[in-house]
């Protein structure tokens, strides 16, 4: 069974950047797609990311797009969200999970961790 441990998220300040890890502690991601979702405070989890099996195709919500950048390490059994240009909108705890279409997005379908949190101040 694949579990998934989020890291790296922290304070920043507006504009700036930061990278977050999504690290599988059992076996490989390589067969999966995995996506990146987060929570703001009073609001459901939304869908930020996708990476598909290959690495070669990605797909973002339209609030993020050109900002941020997802990327896989299958060596590594990592997933990285960097993220730049932030703002304080951005602000939410983050979850990665593996992910599968949901309708015209993508939702993830396994089990849920603990998140990264990351705060942008203005």
């Amino acid at each position: 069974q694949v579990h998934l441990v989020e890291s790296g998220g922290g304070l920043v300040q507006a504009g700036g950047s930061l990278r977050l890890s999504c690290a599988s502690s059992g076996p490989t991601l390589r067969a999966y797609n995995v996506g990146w979702f987060r929570q703001a405070p009073g609001k459901e989890r939304e869908f930020v990311a996708t990476i598909l099996s290959s690495g070669e195709e990605t797909y973002y919500a339209d609030s993020v797009e050109g900002r941020f950048t997802v990327s896989r390490d299958d060596n590594k059994r990592t997933v990285y969200l960097q993220m730049s240009r932030l703002k304080p909108e951005d602000t939410a705890v983050y979850f990665c999970n593996l992910a599968g279409p949901d309708g015209a997005g993508w939702w993830g379908f396994g089990s849920w961790g603990q998140g990264t949190q990351v705060i942008v101040s203005s």
